[in-house]
């Protein structure tokens, strides 16, 4: 049975919906129907949250530092252990193969939605890095759920626009915690309050639940397997073994490109904030206005690299993207004075960009049947290299004397990801999932073998 194009059949009556203009920073829209716009706001809305709840402990890491007592040294082993939380959303991204994308979003929704609230209650660190491991599990695995229906659900020329838009919305959520975070000096219980506002998407669940639809890929899959009980019928590793078997070379140069870019990008924005506190003697209200107005212009990083990948292609867009955050950071960590605002933000907004095409990636290189999972492999690749980079940045501050350092010396490594990008992968740019899910060799082989061959 072949699966569905996801090509719109007709425009949405009005254009756009009416939340879309709180969204000024992703541009002119493309002709969507009324259920792709519906996805995008659904999914959009909660993966905000799940920003919000990441910014949260780099904006606030000196006040939790403070609070509970913990070592300068320790602070990047800390963060490590918090994003090694992500690898655990694997198994979600193999359960949303079998058994639906929309089941498995509201679930990861609930649950990091209730142990970011529990944050709030924390007495030491080890509590505080228990809570915050389990909700990063939820909280990614959400994240890279929403990319796959997204992709699944929007038209080949606008995918790249739908993954950037669906990036910069989420995105927003940093610019929340911005906000939040320049009163944390005034509110009752300083940071501990903040993580409360986290709670927020409860709120939504309710009618999300009877709105989202499940995608029609997925829909597709299901009656192509005789229903939940053909999905579930195979065992629970078999996406994952099926990946590995049908497109080792795919998945192996997507889990190194993301790796390397993440082992860069994570120490880059997790000191930021105390780099500008500490080095440039900013104040939090300052890291605050920073964040949420800085923060606007470089989100729109996420659709430009979206829009532009669409056009021009994901492999030229990975490279100058990725070429980017490498000279940003280095200008970010390495200069003083009046340019930190302007690095900073183009620091974010290549960070945010050089992401869009290897997301996109890992959604169109890979068939239905397998593509959450793959996406959870670039999840879980990139949640090693964030761990990697944080661990090689504390111990590189033995060395160098100053985790700044470690970080200029580690963002060099992302110079390699063009080359894995344009060696590995064929372009996927407006082209169908059916079409790019293929591995050529293989149905270049299948097809050279005489009928009746086993």
């Amino acid at each position: 049975m072949s699966e569905p194009t996801g090509e719109p059949e007709a425009p949405a009556r009005d254009g756009r919906p009416g939340w879309y203009r709180l969204t000024w920073f992703l541009g002119r829209p493309p002709a969507l129907t009324d259920r792709q716009w519906k996805v995008l706001g659904l999914v959009a809305i909660v993966s905000l949250f799940e920003q919000y709840d990441l910014y949260l402990f780099s904006l606030n890491l000196k006040q939790i530092q403070a609070d509970l007592a913990i070592a300068e040294a320790s602070l990047g082993w800390l963060g490590s252990v918090v994003r090694a939380g992500a690898l655990f959303s694997i198994p979600i991204a193999l359960a949303a193969d079998r058994m639906g994308r929309r089941r498995l979003l509201l679930a990861t929704v609930v649950a990091y939605t209730l142990l970011t609230g529990a944050t709030a209650l924390a007495q030491d660190t080890a509590t505080f890095v228990v809570l915050q491991f389990l909700a990063r599990s939820f909280a990614v695995a959400e994240t890279l759920i929403a990319v796959v229906v997204i992709a699944e659900e929007f038209p080949a020329e606008h995918r790249g626009w739908g993954i950037g838009a669906l990036g910069a919305i989420q995105a927003c959520g940093a610019g929340i915690a911005g906000i939040a975070f320049g009163f944390v000096d005034v509110l009752p219980h300083g940071w501990r309050d903040l993580y409360l506002f986290g709670l927020g998407p409860l709120v939504a669940v309710a009618y999300w639940r009877r709105n989202l639809p499940e995608t029609e890929r997925f829909e597709a899959l299901r009656q192509e397997r005789d229903g939940d009980a053909g999905l579930r019928a195979s065992p629970p590793l078999a996406p994952i073994v099926h990946l590995v078997r049908e497109h080792p070379v795919r998945i192996g140069a997507l889990i190194l490109a993301v790796l390397v870019v993440a082992a860069a990008a994570s120490p880059a924005a997790f000191f930021a904030p105390k780099f500008l506190q500490d080095v440039h003697g900013w104040s939090p209200a300052g890291v605050a206005a920073l964040t949420f107005l800085g923060g606007m212009f470089a989100i729109i990083g996420n659709p430009l690299a979206g829009w532009l990948s669409d056009r021009h292609g994901r492999r030229p867009i990975a490279t100058v993207f990725g070429a980017g955050f490498v000279v940003m950071t280095l200008g970010f960590y390495g200069l003083t004075g009046f340019m930190a605002p302007a690095l900073w933000i183009l620091l974010i907004f290549t960070m945010m960009g050089s992401e869009v095409p290897l997301a996109a990636f890992s959604a169109e290189l890979f068939p239905t049947a397998q593509r959450s999972t793959a996406s959870g492999l670039r999840v879980g690749a990139a949640s090693v290299g964030g761990i990697a980079g944080l661990a090689i940045v504390s111990a590189l501050f033995s060395v160098t004397g100053s985790n700044w350092t470690g970080i200029m010396l580690l963002c060099l490594a992302v110079l390699v990801v063009p080359v894995v990008v344009w060696a590995a992968f064929p372009e996927t740019a407006r082209r169908s999932l059916e079409e790019t899910s293929r591995e050529p060799s293989r149905e270049g082989r299948r097809r050279a073998e005489p009928q009746g061959s086993a």
